[in-house]
């Protein structure tokens, strides 16, 4: 059988079991188990509704009166693993104690109008800055289970120091579960409220995860530690123990040179324990700025920002992004997290093309 032939049949099975699965591209690993089920258990008191795969938590989104946005907090694998940092809300051993305000899995910003989304309750849980913008939920519009594929819908508002309305926040969730793939699809959509909004340049934005101390990069610079009740330690000489992340671009760029590049995905992988993992982040072609610019550091901050290109470029360009009044601009993100093994470039493009041709 000659190399054309061999790669004709290797499709045709790739496509029978796309058509047996739930839409997404299929891997080597998720091909025996289907038919997972995702639920919601919604608690209004609490403010907030976990996201459950076969009865099992996936994720939960949450709005609590001391952060500044709602988040998803936290991310687990389908082996049950915690991906994103527990600090502030829930710190573990050995985690750092920097930036307060990067929780869990969320979408800001921090120039929108001059104020800071992204940034606002950095000196920790409950505060607020003097400059800094807040996220509201305001309602969950919609909610669907089903087989391999669960959705949310929610609105959100964006609102100023005085609690007027810049923006406001139509987001679509979609949860999804093959076998030991799971995957997070947000789609959010930002409407000029009353007059045009201004979002320039900066670095600090846009859709950014905080990860777990074990899939940070190994480092040499001074941190601040915490404990298991949440006391600072600082420590100086870092034995990088458990630190297994490293950053892996569509472009071939790898460790902490993928800050400030462009690429359609990144690929975060690492090892929690025994358990090998991949966080991707796939941009999306109808994205501003496609393929995005990454705000991703060593220390664990995961993001993608279309919207920072002074800093990015070192000023060599400029966007000085607006919404007009009354306009909206949608951004698109997937996220894949893989239990038990690490994604080839191959399966993580066949994922970004999926979700292109989705959305």
């Amino acid at each position: 059988m000659n190399v054309m032939k061999q790669k004709l049949i290797s499709i045709l099975l790739l496509s029978a079991v796309i058509l047996l699965s739930c839409g997404t591209r299929s891997t080597k690993q998720d091909q025996k188990v289907k038919g997972l089920n995702i639920s919601f258990v919604s608690n209004e008191a609490d403010k907030k509704i976990d996201v459950m795969v076969d009865g099992k938590l996936f994720t939960t989104y949450r709005w609590p009166d001391n952060v500044c946005k709602p988040v998803l907090y936290p991310v687990l694998t389908s082996n049950g693993t915690t991906i994103t940092r527990g600090f502030p809300i829930a710190p573990r051993p050995g985690e750092r104690s920097d930036h307060p305000h990067q929780i869990g899995m969320w979408l800001t910003y921090g120039n929108v109008d001059g104020l800071d989304f992204w940034g606002n309750g950095s000196k920790g849980l409950g505060t607020r800055n003097a400059n800094g913008g807040v996220i509201k939920h305001l309602k969950v519009d919609n909610l669907s289970g089903g087989n391999c594929e669960g959705s949310m819908i929610t609105s959100e508002s964006w609102v100023d120091t005085t609690g007027i309305e810049l923006l406001s926040e139509k987001t679509e969730y979609h949860f999804i579960a093959e076998g030991t793939i799971r995957i997070i699809d947000r789609i959010t959509t930002l409407t000029a409220s009353g007059k045009d909004v201004s979002m320039p340049d900066t670095k600090e934005g846009m859709f950014g995860i905080r990860v777990a101390r074990q899939l940070e990069l190994p480092s040499k610079e001074d941190v601040a530690l915490t404990d298991a009740q949440g006391n600072v330690t600082k420590v100086k000489a870092m034995t990088n123990e458990g630190d297994s992340g490293n950053y892996l671009s569509s472009e071939g760029v790898t460790g902490d040179a993928v800050w400030g590049a462009r690429a359609k995905w990144m690929d975060l992988y690492g090892s929690i324990g025994d358990e090998k993992i991949s966080l991707v982040i796939c941009d999306h072609p109808k994205n501003q700025s496609y393929p995005t610019y990454w705000h991703s550091r060593g220390y664990g901050l995961f993001a993608a920002n279309p919207l920072g290109v002074k800093d990015f470029t070192q000023g060599k360009e400029e966007l000085n992004f607006s919404i007009p009044a009354g306009k909206s601009i949608t951004f698109r993100y997937r996220v894949i997290i893989t239990s038990g093994a690490h994604l080839t470039d191959s399966e993580i493009n066949a994922y970004a093309d999926d979700f292109a041709k989705k959305y």
